[in-house]
C-alpha cells in the first residue's frame, strides 16, 4: 500500500497446488516464502537462503510435472535493484536455484507460467517484455514477437493460448501454443513440415475489425507450418481432405485456376494459415449481378480432417486435426449434416447452371465470329439462318436462367430476378446459423431446380443437335474463319 499504511508483511502471492491436497505456497513483500502441507495448520519458512533481503514476491507458479516443484518471481526495483529474480525448487523449498540466464540485466521479472503440456516450457513476463525457456529456466530467450516493449504484470494459459496482462492497460494473446509443444531438434531438421493443428471449434469468426478495441480470434483452423527455403518459382500448397480422402480445397503460392486453387502467401521460415472451414464456392461468372444471393460453399462438419503440405507437387508433410461442434449450438449432428447436404445440392446445381451459361456465351461469341467470316451471305444463307436460330433459342433460355439485363448492383430493383438468383438466395438463407432446412426451403429448392432442369434440358438439346449440325454444315462449306483483307 503506497499510502503509507502498510509497507511490509503483506502477502502478495498465494497459490494452492492443484496437484497435491492441502499444499499452499505464499510470498510476501518483505521477501519471505512460506509453505504449508496441511491446509494452513502449520507453516514452514522456505525462503531461498541466497535470495536478497526485502524481495517482493510477485508471483508463485506450481510445477505441473514435479511433486514439490515451484517457481517464485521477485522484484526489488523499489530499492533501485532492477535485476531479474526467478527461483525454482524441486523439493518443497528445501533447495532453490536462480534461473535467469539469458534475461537482460535490467529486465526485472514480474510473472512466470509453466506450460502444462510440455515439461520445462516456461514463459516469463518482465518489465520490458516476454521471455521463453525450453529447458526449465536454465536458458531464456526473448519472446517478444509483435508485442510492444511493455511491462507484463501477469500471465495465464487457457486452452493452449497464452494471455498476457500489460501495464499498458491491454491484454495480449497468442492464439495457439501447440507448435511450442511439438518443436524439437528432429522436427526442425526437416526442410518443410506442418505442426499438428490444435482442435478448433466450428464457429463463425468476427469479420469486423475495431480501431479502438481488441482483435478477435480469426476463427477457423490455424495451420502452423515451416518452409526452409522458398524460391520465386517454387509452388507451395496446403490441401485439405476429408477422412475418406475426398479433396476439399487447395491453397497454393502459385494457384492453378483450372483446379480452382486459392492464393496462399508463403514466406521463408515459419508461416501461419487460417482455414475458414468453407467448402469450394459454386461456379462464378465474371460480372454476374445477383441480388441477396450467395455462391459460397457450406462449412465443414464437425469431425476429423487432414491437411497436406506439398512443395513443387511433392508431399512433404501431413497432419490430422479435429473440428469441434460449437458448444453454444443446439443443432444436432443430423441437423448439421442435413444443412450441409442441402447446400451442397444447391451448389452443384448452381455450378451446372453457370457452366452452361458460360458455354452459351462462348457459342454466341463463336457464332458472331463465324458470321463475320462469311463473305458470300447468299450462298451460306442456310448456315446463317441456323446460326441465328441457335443464338435466338439460347438467348431465350439464358434469360430464364439469369437476368442478363442486370449490369449494376441496383439493376435487380428494375428487372426481376431469375432462376439462378432464386436458388442462390436460398443458399444465402440456408447458410445462416446451424439449422436443418425447413420443409418450405426443401419444397422451394425442388421447385426451382425442376424449372432450371427444364431450361437446361432444352439448352443441352440445342448443344447436341443444332450446334453439332451447324459445325457439320460449316465444315462442308469450307468457310474460311480467318480472312485477310
Amino acid at each position: 500500500d503506497n499510502t503509507g499504511v502498510e509497507y511490509y508483511g503483506t502477502i502478495f502471492a498465494a497459490v494452492e497446488s492443484p496437484f497435491e491436497e492441502d499444499l499452499i505456497w505464499t510470498g510476501s513483500d518483505d521477501g519471505l516464502v512460506y509453505l504449508t502441507k496441511d491446509g494452513g495448520e502449520n507453516w514452514t519458512n522456505v525462503t531461498p537462503k541466497k535470495m536478497p533481503e526485502w524481495m517482493l514476491i510477485n508471483c508463485i507458479e506450481i510445477d505441473p510435472f514435479t511433486a514439490g516443484g515451484a517457481y517464485i518471481v521477485g522484484t526489488k526495483y523499489k530499492s533501485g535493484d532492477y535485476s531479474p529474480y526467478i527461483y525454482k525448487t524441486k523439493d518443497y523449498g528445501k533447495t532453490w536455484t536462480l534461473i535467469t540466464n539469458g534475461i537482460a540485466p535490467e529486465h526485472f521479472t514480474r510473472a512466470l507460467r509453466s506450460d502444462p503440456k510440455r515439461t520445462g516450457l516456461l514463459y516469463a513476463g518482465t518489465e520490458n517484455g516476454m521471455y521463453i525457456s525450453f529447458d526449465d529456466g536454465s536458458n531464456w530467450n526473448p519472446f517478444q514477437l509483435n508485442l510492444p516493449i511493455v511491462p507484463i504484470t501477469d500471465l495465464t494459459i487457457k486452452n493452449d493460448n497464452l494471455i498476457a496482462a500489460t501495464q499498458g492497460r491491454s491484454f495480449w494473446l497468442i492464439d495457439d501454443l501447440t507448435p511450442l509443444h511439438q518443436i524439437n531438434k528432429s522436427l526442425i531438421a526437416k526442410d518443410n513440415f506442418i505442426y499438428k493443428p490444435m482442435d478448433s471449434y466450428r464457429m463463425s469468426a468476427s469479420r469486423r475489425k475495431s480501431k479502438t478495441a481488441g482483435q478477435n480470434h480469426p476463427g477457423g483452423v490455424l495451420i502452423n507450418y515451416f518452409v526452409k527455403n522458398v524460391e520465386e518459382n517454387d509452388t507451395i500448397s496446403l490441401s485439405f481432405y476429408e477422412t475418406s480422402g475426398k479433396h476439399i480445397k487447395t491453397f497454393s503460392s502459385i494457384p492453378d485456376a483450372d483446379q480452382k486453387e486459392e492464393k496462399l502467401t508463403v514466406e521463408k521460415g515459419a508461416n501461419q494459415f487460417n482455414w475458414n472451414m468453407q467448402y469450394p464456392d459454386a461456379e462464378k461468372i465474371k460480372g454476374m449481378i445477383l441480388w441477396w444471393a450467395s455462391l459460397r460453399g457450406p462449412k465443414a462438419l464437425p469431425g476429423d480432417y487432414t491437411v497436406k503440405l506439398r512443395k513443387n507437387g511433392i508431399l512433404n508433410s501431413e497432419q490430422t486435426f479435429t473440428l469441434l461442434k460449437d458448444p453454444r449450438s443446439s443443432a444436432s449432428e443430423e441437423d448439421l449434416k442435413s444443412q450441409f447436404d442441402f447446400i451442397i445440392e444447391i451448389q452443384e446445381k448452381l455450378t451446372e447452371t453457370h457452366k452452361t451459361l458460360k458455354n452459351i456465351t462462348k457459342i454466341k461469341n463463336q457464332v458472331k465470329q463465324l458470321k463475320s467470316s462469311i463473305t458470300d451471305k447468299e450462298k451460306n444463307k442456310e448456315i446463317i439462318d441456323l446460326a441465328d436460330k441457335i443464338v435466338k433459342d439460347l438467348t431465350k433460355h439464358e434469360n430464364e436462367l439469369y437476368q442478363t439485363k442486370s449490369k449494376s448492383n441496383q439493376d435487380p430493383l428494375n428487372f426481376p430476378i431469375k432462376l439462378n438468383n432464386k436458388l442462390a438466395h436460398l443458399n444465402s438463407l440456408s447458410s445462416i446459423g446451424d439449422f436443418r432446412p425447413t420443409d418450405q426451403s426443401i419444397e422451394f429448392k425442388n421447385e426451382v431446380i425442376k424449372l432450371i432442369d427444364n431450361e437446361l434440358e432444352k439448352v443441352y438439346s440445342i448443344f447436341e443437335n443444332d450446334v453439332k449440325l451447324l459445325n457439320k454444315k460449316v465444315k462442308q462449306s469450307n468457310i474460311d474463319l480467318i480472312n485477310l483483307n
